[in-house]
């Protein structure tokens, strides 16, 4: 068999893997189709895990494709790249744009197409992608004219990486691909940065002279370690409290004395009443949605139009939902250099001293009825593991315990979709194994949330990525169920999982994996599933940990719930 590529190196396939290795691209994740094979051929030419190479993940289904490359763009910075087949193949991979999109990830989904002298007649597989990723992606095209492929995908690069950064949808017609790719990419994409303005700036500082409760919140994506380093630094030192948005707790250590705890779903009540009585609150890179202000409950317009300075490199997110004090489009990690050179003429450490406080005692383990308490298990985890390692997560009651009891103490730590995705969270685990195969990568899943994904184990064995995934079966759908009792308390329909047994479903892949049923049990099986995952003869592993649903979140249980 030929190791040489059968098509001409100036072809539009070619021209596209180019433009990646120029972009600095060394993953793809992808299910294999007919429709873009041309393309899988020109990725033969680069494939590997060297400088300049590319190395090819192919996956057991688009979603968990999809998810991976999102997973790849938050972790990374760079566009993470999924590549799919036409019609089912794409409609599968639909949840990662849409995570991308809600997340502000940058991600470019390349899909193959029907031959362009076959639209409109309803062919085999036919979408039209404009129409079905119009609302979900930055830019949704198709690949009309070969010769404009270098042009195409970089303004791609270009739409993915600008402004608030998310994803982009290229389709790719099969005859398209084999003819003239054109030009050749010359330089990689500087995406556009928008700083603040310093009188901007200065104009903050006056305001926060004045401020007597003041909250600095911080959130979105893009963040740099010199940046998130610098505004934390900042704050810590004038003690001005800081709250990270939705699924955001990484920006900052969550041991730094003036963290005052994420705005997300189950928030500190505490945390809650600071944000409300806050005479001025300073927003970089959150967008204040839904989940952040507890259902656009937490703000008013008439309060955010006296204490809302709102900062989004995004322009059509300034106004969207609160009138403000001040608005600036700009970069966050920017915005955030800028800001770190403020000086008020003041501090608020007893203010900063008073959130943490608040926060600590909320993140204390809590008792629960049943067997396993997820809490100290989640504190065990915080304990145990180093400052770098990954924790991924999907949607689910689970992830409650995770985000309220672990601390974050290093940047590009959380893997979580503030899209509330179910099936995220084992995806973005093999994706960020596969970039940092020298850290520790932890996927905490729930059961629903697991095997929405779960097929990816085969994927992590074959490409010898040695995830750690613990798997919190409480035998329910347990969001959804916790909603059922609060509206219909006694009445369960549909909610109900009956489980396979994960160690031996984990065996059958050829992975390591333990069952754990106390919280006395719980540090002796996170030892065994770590081990087994490093060292010699290291393989993925499962740690299987059942729980009650009993205990259906944090400080509830369904009995409490029927009984109100």
């Amino acid at each position: 068999m030929s190791n040489t590529s059968h098509t001409s190196a100036r072809t539009a396939s070619h021209r596209l893997v180019e433009t990646l290795v120029m972009n600095g691209i060394d993953r793809v994740f992808c299910v294999p189709g007919e429709s873009y094979l041309s393309v899988l051929d020109a990725l033969a030419d680069v494939a590997g895990d060297g400088p300049g190479q590319i190395q090819v993940i192919a996956c057991r289904h688009e979603a968990g494709a999809a998810n991976m490359a999102e997973a790849y763009g938050k972790l990374t910075g760079k566009p993470g790249v999924c590549m799919v087949t036409r019609g089912p193949g794409a409609t599968h991979a639909s949840i990662g744009v849409h995570t991308a999109h809600q997340d502000s990830t940058p991600m470019i989904l390349f899909v193959g197409q029907i031959a362009s002298s076959d639209r409109g007649r309803g062919a085999f597989q036919e979408v039209d992608y404009r129409e079905v990723f119009g609302g979900l992606a930055k830019w949704a095209t198709e690949l009309e004219q070969a010769d404009r492929t270098v042009e195409v995908v970089e303004r791609a690069f270009a739409t993915a990486l600008q402004g608030r950064m998310g994803p982009v949808v290229i389709a790719l017609p099969e005859d398209v691909l084999d003819a003239d790719g054109g030009p050749a990419p010359v330089r990689p994409i500087t995406p556009a940065r928008s700083g603040l303005d310093l009188a901007f700036a200065a104009e903050v500082g006056s305001h926060l002279a004045k401020a007597e409760r003041p909250l600095l919140v911080l959130g979105g994506s893009g963040w740099t370690d010199e940046a998130a380093a610098a505004i934390g630094d900042w704050a810590e030192r004038l003690g001005l409290p800081v709250s990270l948005s939705f699924r955001r707790k990484d920006i900052l250590s969550n041991d730094r004395p003036n963290y005052v705890g994420d705005l997300g779903l189950g928030c500190n009540p505490a945390l809650i009443a600071r944000a409300k009585a806050a005479d001025l609150i300073i927003a970089v890179g959150a967008r204040l949605g839904e989940n952040p202000t507890q259902g656009y409950t937490l703000l008013t317009r008439e309060g955010t139009a006296k204490t809302l300075i709102h900062i989004h490199p995004g322009p059509e997110e300034l106004g969207r939902v609160w009138a403000p004090l001040m608005s600036a489009a700009a970069d966050n990690s920017l915005a955030a250099l800028t800001l770190a050179s403020i000086e008020p003429g003041r501090t608020w450490h007893d203010e900063a001293k008073a959130g943490n406080d608040a926060w600590r005692a909320f993140s204390t383990p809590v008792s629960v009825t049943g067997a396993v308490n997820m809490s100290e298990c989640m504190a065990h985890l915080g304990e145990v593991l180093p400052p770098t390692a990954i924790l991924t997560n999907g949607a689910g009651n689970f992830a409650a315990w995770l985000h309220r009891f672990y601390r974050h103490r290093a940047c590009r730590t959380q893997l979580a979709p503030t899209s509330g995705a179910m099936g995220y969270g084992y995806p973005a685990a093999v994706a960020a194994k596969s970039v940092h195969p020298d850290r520790e990568v932890i996927c905490v899943a729930g059961d629903g949330d697991y095997l929405m994904t779960g097929q990816e184990l085969a994927t992590a064995v074959q490409y010898g990525i040695n995830t750690v995934t613990i798997i919190v079966d409480n035998g329910t759908y347990g969001t959804i169920r916790m909603h059922q009792e609060g509206h219909f308390p006694g009445r369960v329909i549909a909610t109900d999982l009956k489980n396979p047994d994960f160690v031996k479903y984990a065996e059958a892949f050829g992975a390591f994996a333990v069952r754990c049923e106390t919280t006395a049990d719980f540090p002796a099986a996170l030892d065994a599933v770590r081990k087994a995952a490093s060292g010699k003869d290291a393989r993925p592993s499962i740690l299987h940990l059942i729980t009650s649903s009993e205990d259906i979140a944090p400080g509830r249980t369904i009995t409490a719930m029927r009984a109100k």
